[in-house]
């Protein structure tokens, strides 16, 4: 399921997965904005049939952060 994780940030940031790592987030990713992490979290969100608190959200600096919060919520990734 991690790969899957990959496959959405991917998609919506519109980047090559193989740029991709656990450490990969704004700072890393220009396309990785304030409006693209809103749909983000949507896609994640749909994906893994979780949601997200405003907490969780603003506590995200990059994937491995994603990967932390979607385990908190009983997702197995499989890492």
């Amino acid at each position: 399921m991690s790969k899957t994780v990959y496959d959405v940030v991917s998609k919506v940031m519109n980047v090559p997965i193989t740029e991709l790592n656990d450490n990969s987030g704004p700072e890393t990713v220009e396309s990785w904005d304030s409006y693209n992490s809103l749909l983000l979290v949507d896609e994640l969100e749909a994906e893994f049939s979780v949601s997200f608190s405003l907490e969780e959200m603003s506590d995200v600096h990059n994937i491995s952060d994603i990967k932390r919060h979607l385990k908190s919520h009983g997702v197995s990734l499989n890492d």
